[in-house]
């Protein structure tokens, strides 16, 4: 029922900044409990970035804290990730998770890369 759609990932040099998006479709903002970003790097498995509650509050992976900031647009019912200072560690595939009635959906994910 719920759709999500990753969107900006790309290659970036290290101490760069990206933004990426999730767009979520087939759900009304105010039924999203949270929203959140993971990340799984080649050969690992997949951690927490940050989350955001329907309140605003937000939650950091501690390999991200001060460099990460995540934010949502109800109104366009999407979701950002704004990443500074990005490191070489950072690479990995991004993932848009929702919590919806109580119900966990995934988006398929978007590659972000940092290298020089």
């Amino acid at each position: 029922q719920v759709r999500l759609v990753e969107s900006g990932g790309g290659l970036v040099q290290p101490g760069g900044s990206l933004r990426v998006s999730c767009a979520a479709s087939g759900v009304i903002s105010s039924s999203i409990n949270s929203m959140g970003w993971y990340r799984q790097a080649s050969g690992k498995q997949r951690e927490l970035v940050a989350r955001i509650n329907s309140s605003g509050n937000t939650n950091y992976g501690d390999s991200v804290k001060g460099r990460f900031t995540i934010s949502r647009d109800n109104a366009k019912n999407t979701m950002y990730l704004e990443m500074n200072n990005l490191r070489p560690e950072d690479t990995a595939v991004y993932y848009c998770n929702v919590i919806a009635w109580g119900l966990i959906s995934w988006g398929q994910g978007t590659q972000v890369t940092v290298s020089s």
